[in-house]
């Protein structure tokens, strides 16, 4: 991206955005609610596009247009909500399949191979999560529904996995739960993780974004980024930082 701005109707959302990630990379994209987090994340899957103009610059994997079932193939997105209504009365493994269509179901018109179901719990076992495979998502837990939404994600075995807001309704032992997953996951494949918790943070990535009213306010080291006085001024308010075993918290 390259002097990228982003319109959601008649609203600028994201303003002169620039960012590269490499494919594989593991990243963080933090900041406070409505700074244009998810919007970033819809850009990078082109489900929204920027708005044109002479200097600016927008391709994924060396393209600037993407159909968007063809770019799942490369990229899996996990959205804070289901991906449609039909999918919570569909059995796990149905839905891990529809990710192979972008669907919220798999419709009768659908043709599905043995290898698409093979991939499929190729992915759920990957998350520890076969046992799944004969339950209706309307009955999982959030843990649960999660699970097999980034399962869904992986189907393609995609090279980057696109993650926002992955602990949002969450308990505390379901959060930590997800975190060793997408840890497993993170040796797999690249993960870019929108939230605007630290400790979704996970310790093998090494890079964050942080973004402040549509704007990307700081791009470096992990490291140098999490520190008190960054992030005072990123959300507007005074903390305390500690690390622990990789993750970082503050209150």
């Amino acid at each position: 991206m390259r002097n990228v701005d982003v319109a959601r109707g008649q609203k600028v959302v994201l303003w002169e955005v620039n960012l590269g990630i490499a494919t594989r990379e593991h990243i963080a994209i933090l900041g406070p609610n409505g700074c244009g987090k998810s919007t970033l994340i819809k850009a990078m899957t082109c489900e929204c596009y920027p708005i044109v103009r002479p200097d600016m610059e927008m391709k994924v994997y060396g393209r600037d247009r993407w159909e968007v079932q063809e770019l799942r193939k490369h990229l899996g997105v996990v959205a804070t909500e289901l991906p449609g209504e039909r999918t919570s009365v569909t059995r796990g493994l149905d839905a891990v399949v529809s990710g192979f269509f972008s669907s919220s179901t798999l419709w009768p018109n659908l043709v599905v191979t043995e290898q698409m179901r093979s991939s499929a719990v190729d992915a759920l076992t990957l998350l520890g999560a076969e046992y799944l495979r004969d339950r209706w998502v309307g009955e999982m837990s959030a843990g649960e529904k999660r699970r097999v939404m980034i399962a869904r994600a992986l189907v393609h075995r995609p090279e980057m996995l696109l993650l926002d807001e992955p602990s949002n309704a969450l308990d505390l032992a379901a959060q930590r739960e997800l975190r060793e997953i997408l840890r497993n996951v993170a040796t797999h494949t690249g993960v870019v993780m929108v939230t605007h918790h630290l400790a979704d943070i996970l310790p093998e990535m090494d890079r964050v974004v942080m973004m402040r009213d549509g704007r990307i306010f700081a791009d470096g080291a992990k490291q140098d980024l999490l520190q008190a006085a960054r992030l005072e001024e990123l959300f507007g308010v005074k903390l305390e930082l500690t690390e622990r075993n990789g993750y970082w918290h503050s209150w």
